[in-house]
């Protein structure tokens, strides 16, 4: 049986803080690579997770959510329409401006993704101990209410 490491009393609570983010971020990169190759990048996958997961919205909210500059965005929504994984329609209140949303086959491509990041993660975690998949059930408990604020 693998032994858990235990914290020492004296790590503070900063220690824990950058140990917690670096592994966070480690996992976080690992499961992201964990998609077929393909010809969407990063960025499109995730510019379509945001229209997925928040809905539609206008091209400079979408910019705003995945933090880059509205000219990127731009090119960005171009490479997904092309392939027609984004669909615009008219703004209802405002017709200078449009509104994104994923296309059927879009939501499908982001669903198959997620499936297999979850497949590797869930392949990950059945080789841990009950006692470790435990403590990660806890964790990510406190990490959900962390981040809920």
């Amino acid at each position: 049986m693998t032994e858990l490491p235990v914290m020492a009393e004296e790590t503070t609570a900063t220690e824990l803080a950058v140990s917690l983010r670096d592994a966070i971020l480690r996992l976080n990169r690992r499961v992201r690579q964990a998609r077929p190759v393909g010809d969407l990048t990063v960025t499109q996958l995730s510019a379509l997770a945001s229209l997925e997961l928040a809905g539609a919205m206008t091209p400079r909210e979408l910019a705003d959510v995945e933090r880059v500059q509205p000219p990127t965005m731009t090119k960005i929504v171009a490479k997904l329409e092309e392939r027609g994984l984004v669909q615009r329609t008219p703004h209802p209140t405002d017709g200078r401006q449009v509104i994104l949303s994923a296309t059927d086959v879009g939501r499908e491509i982001h669903d198959q993704f997620e499936r297999l990041r979850d497949e590797w993660l869930a392949a990950r975690l059945a080789e841990l101990t009950p006692e470790e998949r435990g403590v990660l059930t806890s964790a990510a408990s406190i990490l959900g209410r962390i981040a809920r604020g």
